[in-house]
């Protein structure tokens, strides 16, 4: 059974920052496309950020200059560091894997909850 095992969320003042993490095993990180999705209350679920097994980058415009995606292949772990959070990052953040060869598989870790307020 794929497990994607999320921590790192928690309550921040705006302007703070966390780091997200998610391990999962070697046979998921080394293969598939790894991603951080986050879903606000009343809101559809969104991509903040994606990086493939050879370390190309995908932000979304929402994260794009506060937020860093990583990963640590020997670790098996993808990291969200997000700095200068606001109030409007507020949101359940998903750990998702994902590919689409031979055929289409994804993952969703429990989410952790991120919370921008004073």
């Amino acid at each position: 059974q794929v497990q994607l095992v999320e921590s790192g969320g928690g309550l921040v003042q705006p302007g703070g920052s966390l780091r997200l993490s998610c391990a999962t095993s070697r046979s998921i990180f080394s293969i598939y496309v790894m991603g951080w999705y986050r879903q606000a209350p009343g809101k559809q679920r969104e991509l903040v950020a994606r990086i493939t097994s050879g370390s190309s980058i995908n932000y979304a415009d929402s994260g794009r200059g506060r937020f860093t995606i990583s990963r640590d292949n020997a670790k098996n772990t993808l990291y969200l560091q997000m700095n200068s959070l606001k109030p409007e990052d507020t949101a359940v953040y998903y750990c998702n894997a994902q590919r689409t060869w031979p055929q289409f598989l994804e993952y969703w870790g429990q989410g952790t909850q991120v919370t921008v307020s004073s």
